[in-house]
C-alpha cells in the first residue's frame, strides 16, 4: 500500500504537471477579450459576430499568428457604460486577455477607452463613432476601425449642401454618438451654407422613440430638409410613421447608417426611396477583394453579410496584422505596430493613422430605392475614410498631448 508521503508527492507531482499542461496551453494560443452589448443591439451584433468568427477560424486554419492560435473570450456589455467597464477589468485580470476589442454604442466605447487609457491595455474599438473617442478623450492605447460621426457625417455633406436647402430639422437618438453626429452636421453645413437655419432638433432616447411626436414636431416646423441619425428599430418607426403622415414628401432627406442591410431589410416595401444614406450595398460591390469576402462569409453562415459582419471580420483581421508586425502582443509594442499599419479588409483596404489612430475605412454614400420589393442602395460610391479626415496639424488641436506621444 502507498505511504502517505508517497501520495502527498503524487498529487504534488500532478498538480504541477497541471500546472505546466496549462501553462503550455496557455502559452500555445493568443487571448483575444471582446465585449460587445449582444443582447440590446442584435441586429448588428448577431452578424458582427459571425463575421469575427469568420475571420478567427481562418487566420487560425492558415497557421495562426507567430505560431499561435487565436481565441476571443466574449462578453456582453450590457449596453451600460459601468457594466462594460467591469467587463473589461474581468477579461484583463481574470481570463488574461492580451488585448481588448469591441463595443457598439458610443457611451460605452468611451468607458472602455478611459480604461485602456488607464490601464494601459490595448484596445480596438471596433464600432463605437463617437469622434471623441479617437480626438478628445482619446488615449495611445485606444485605436478604432469604423469611419466616426465627422466622417460618415462629411461624406453627406456634399449632397446636403447641393440640395440648396435652407431651412433643416435634426432628429437623432439623445446619447453620445446622436449628439455627436448632429453637431457635426450643424457644423459643417453652416460652413458650407453660411445661411442655413435649423428650425427644430428632436432628440428621443434611444430606443424609446415616439415616432408619432417627433414627426408632428418635426412638420409643424416646416423644414424644407432633415438630417436623420436614428437607426435600428427606432429607423423603422420613424420612416413608417413619416411615410403615413406624409412628413417627408417633398422634403430633402440625409440619414447616418440608413442604408446599412441590418437596418433597411426590416423595412422592405416601406423604404424612404430618395433619402440620401451612408450605407452597405453589399449585393452591387463587384470588386475581387469584396467578392472573397463574400463567398466565404454564405459559404461559411449560409447567409449573406450585412455591414456588421465586415466589422467583426476587418476587427479580427487587423489585430493579426497588428499582432504579427509587432511579433509580440505587449501593448506599447502593439501601438507601434498600429500606427501606419496598412490592413486587406472586407471590402477595401486602409491603414490606421498614426495622428489620432483612427482608421481609413470609408463608407458607401447613396440613395435609397426599392428593388423587388425591397430597399436597396443605388447611385452610390465608395468614399474612403482619408478623403475626408481633417490634417494631422489639425488632429494635433483635437487630441490630449499625452495621447500623441
Amino acid at each position: 500500500m502507498m505511504t502517505r508521503r508517497t501520495l502527498s508527492a503524487l498529487a504534488a507531482a500532478g498538480a504541477a504537471s497541471a500546472i505546466l499542461t496549462g501553462s503550455a496551453l496557455a502559452q500555445s494560443t493568443i487571448k483575444i477579450g471582446e465585449m460587445n452589448s449582444y443582447k440590446a443591439q442584435p441586429a448588428f451584433l448577431d452578424p458582427y459576430k459571425k463575421g469575427w468568427e469568420l475571420a478567427v477560424e481562418e487566420i487560425n486554419a492558415a497557421g495562426g499568428v507567430l505560431g499561435k492560435k487565436l481565441e476571443v473570450v466574449s462578453r456582453d456589455d450590457g449596453g451600460n457604460p459601468g457594466d462594460a467597464v467591469r467587463v473589461a477589468e474581468e477579461l484583463v485580470t481574470r481570463e488574461n486577455v492580451a488585448l481588448l476589442t469591441g463595443t457598439f454604442l458610443s457611451h460605452v466605447g468611451l468607458a472602455v477607452t478611459e480604461f485602456a487609457g488607464r490601464k494601459k491595455v490595448f484596445f480596438l474599438a471596433s464600432e463605437p463613432l463617437t469622434d471623441k473617442i479617437t480626438w478628445q478623450n482619446g488615449n495611445r492605447y485606444t485605436f478604432r476601425l469604423r469611419p466616426s460621426t465627422y466622417m460618415q457625417t462629411a461624406m453627406l455633406i456634399p449632397a446636403a449642401v447641393a440640395a440648396k436647402k435652407k431651412k433643416w430639422a435634426m432628429i437623432y437618438p439623445n446619447y453620445e454618438y446622436g449628439q455627436s453626429a448632429a453637431a457635426t452636421f450643424k457644423e459643417l453645413l453652416k460652413k458650407a451654407q453660411p445661411d442655413v437655419e435649423f428650425v427644430t432638433e428632436q432628440a428621443p432616447p434611444l430606443g424609446k422613440v415616439d415616432a408619432g411626436a417627433v414627426l408632428q414636431a418635426v412638420d409643424d416646423a416646416k423644414p424644407d430638409a432633415i438630417f436623420n441619425v436614428l437607426f435600428g428599430a427606432d429607423l423603422a418607426k420613424l420612416a413608417r410613421e413619416g411615410a403615413t403622415r406624409g412628413v417627408f414628401k417633398d422634403r430633402f432627406v440625409v440619414s447616418l447608417l440608413s442604408g446599412e442591410p441590418e437596418y433597411l431589410d426590416p423595412l422592405k416595401e416601406d423604404t424612404p426611396a430618395g433619402w440620401v444614406v451612408t450605407g452597405y450595398p453589399w449585393d452591387e460591390i463587384k470588386t475581387p477583394q469584396h467578392q472573397k469576402f463574400v463567398d466565404a462569409y454564405r459559404k461559411r453562415w449560409n447567409d449573406y453579410p450585412r455591414l456588421g459582419s465586415m466589422v467583426g471580420y476587418d476587427s479580427i483581421k487587423a489585430i493579426a496584422a497588428g499582432i504579427a508586425k509587432a511579433g509580440s502582443t505587449d501593448p506599447e509594442a502593439l501601438i507601434k505596430a498600429f500606427r501606419g499599419l496598412k490592413v486587406d479588409g472586407a471590402f477595401a483596404s486602409y491603414d490606421y493613422r498614426a495622428s489620432d489612430q483612427q482608421a481609413t475605412v470609408g463608407a458607401y454614400v447613396g440613395t435609397l430605392a426599392l428593388k423587388d420589393g425591397k430597399g436597396t442602395m443605388k447611385d452610390f460610391q465608395y468614399v474612403a475614410g482619408d478623403k475626408v479626415l481633417p490634417s494631422d496639424e489639425e488632429v494635433k488641436k483635437l487630441r490630449p498631448a499625452a495621447a500623441m506621444e
